[in-house]
């Protein structure tokens, strides 16, 4: 007796500590938590503003390059000088100085439309890096209510399990009382102290499951809660389409199909890129300069200074170049070629993954449905079943497992909704809408 006062006092003392309040965790903050905070999400943002700085202008090679320069020359010469009159000049230690200064401006005119296709290049890639983006989101928030009905079915199990618990106490209370009027034997309370030591266990691996998925949550939404909180448990079926449209909408929007093609138009661009260099180079160069010469006293002049705009046009044309232009197309013809293979691939996959997808969900609807209407016929079985236990006409065990089929079918349904829930968010992700819907 004295084990089975400690497991109620223990858990009578954590049932005062979860009648706190405690802030409800509802789905839409859960999504707006980890949308973020969540550190693959915020990666993700990072390298999709990366991908936009490169689509600038600045990135984009139709600005010119300016660049600056400047120099200083000092000479200590000895130096003999013979003039054409036969005069001879010997100067020792002769001091001259050179200084300059110059700005330099390059600008290509024409590079054979290479940079146009580069720029649409980067173009493209930032929109890639968007869908990598929405794939990362996408990832998470399914991870995340992965996660989250989780800490909702141990939530759900823990209300269940207590209650089993308040009718197993019932019923040991009930038990005492006949074993002292002489109405039972001593076994009616061994048996009932038996079931209460089992659904104080049940509850006490409960609620370190309960703890353990909460703080697996906390993980995912980047965030560390000081304070318990609860989830919503209540589960809506939100899906819309028939089954031929949605198919449809998979096989416009689903994320990697887009992913697959945003590759093949940076294919083809990389095809335009490299044939860009069999046409010539035209160039603008332009330059203001400032020179200065302090010559030593064997030069005719002494100072002279210059100062003065120079400018030109330049070409170029690399006429072979070893044959690497022509490698680089054709291997970017064979990479177009593997992303168009590619994209017949995965148009297969998603077909079958979203038949897979369909079934599943259509299958755990029901099953849910099924749990739902076995808790009917569970709980009125277990009604029945009290009511006869209390005059006497079924016995303790006869009672129990009354309690034991109430208690799975509980579970049983608990599970199956969440099942279904999350079934039903994957196959929104495989059609594309996950981000669409109202969770």
């Amino acid at each position: 007796m004295k084990s089975i006062k400690h497991i109620l006092i223990v858990l009578g003392v954590l049932y005062c500590v979860n009648l706190q309040a405690q802030n409800v965790l509802t789905k839409e903050e859960a999504v707006s938590k980890a949308l973020e905070n969540n550190y693959g999400v915020q990666i993700a943002k990072n390298d999709l503003a990366v991908a936009e700085n490169n689509t600038s202008i600045l990135n984009s090679g139709y600005l010119p390059t300016v660049t600056g320069s400047a120099g200083a020359t000092y000479n200590l010469d000895n130096t003999e000088a013979e003039f054409s009159n036969g005069d001879v000049t010997v100067l020792n230690g002769a001091e001259s100085s050179r200084y300059n200064a110059s700005v330099n401006l390059n600008y290509t005119l024409f590079d054979g439309l290479g940079r146009r296709y580069n720029y649409k290049r980067l173009k493209e890639q930032y929109q890639l890096t968007e869908l990598q983006a929405r794939e990362t989101i996408e990832n998470t928030i399914i991870q995340m209510f992965s996660v989250y009905y989780n800490v909702a079915q141990l939530s759900d199990n823990l209300n269940t399990l207590e209650e089993t618990l308040t009718v197993t106490k019932d019923r040991l209370v009930r038990a005492e009382y006949q074993f002292e009027y002489g109405q039972n034997t001593k076994l009616e309370v061994l048996n009932a102290e038996v079931d209460i030591n089992n659904d104080s266990i049940n509850i006490i691996n409960t609620r370190q499951q309960l703890k353990n998925a909460k703080r697996d949550l906390k993980l995912v939404l980047g965030e560390t809660f000081t304070e318990d909180y609860d989830v919503e448990t209540e589960v809506d079926f939100t899906l819309q389409f028939q089954k031929d449209s949605l198919f449809q909408q998979a096989k416009r929007r689903n994320v990697a199909l887009l992913q697959t093609e945003k590759n093949i138009a940076i294919s083809k661009l990389d095809i335009n890129s490299g044939q860009s260099a069999y046409l010539p180079t035209i160039g603008l160069t332009g330059s203001y300069g400032w020179n200065k010469n302090n010559n030593n006293a064997a030069s005719f002049l002494t100072t002279s200074t210059n100062t003065g705009l120079s400018g030109g046009i330049n070409l170029s044309w690399n006429l072979f170049d070893g044959g690497a232009t022509i490698n680089r197309v054709r291997n970017a013809k064979i990479n177009l070629e593997t992303q168009q293979l590619q994209k017949e691939n995965i148009l297969l996959s998603i077909e079958r993954d979203f038949n897979n997808a369909w079934d599943d969900y259509m299958n755990k609807l029901d099953i849910y449905n099924i749990q739902d209407k076995n808790i009917v016929t569970a709980q009125n079985n277990f009604d029945r079943t009290q009511e006869k236990f209390k005059i006497g006409q079924v016995n303790s065990i006869e009672f129990r497992q009354a309690q034991i089929n109430l208690l799975n079918a509980e579970l049983s349904r608990s599970q199956a909704k969440y099942d279904a829930k999350l079934a039903e968010l994957t196959l929104l992700q495989i059609s594309g809408e996950l981000l669409n819907v109202q969770f």
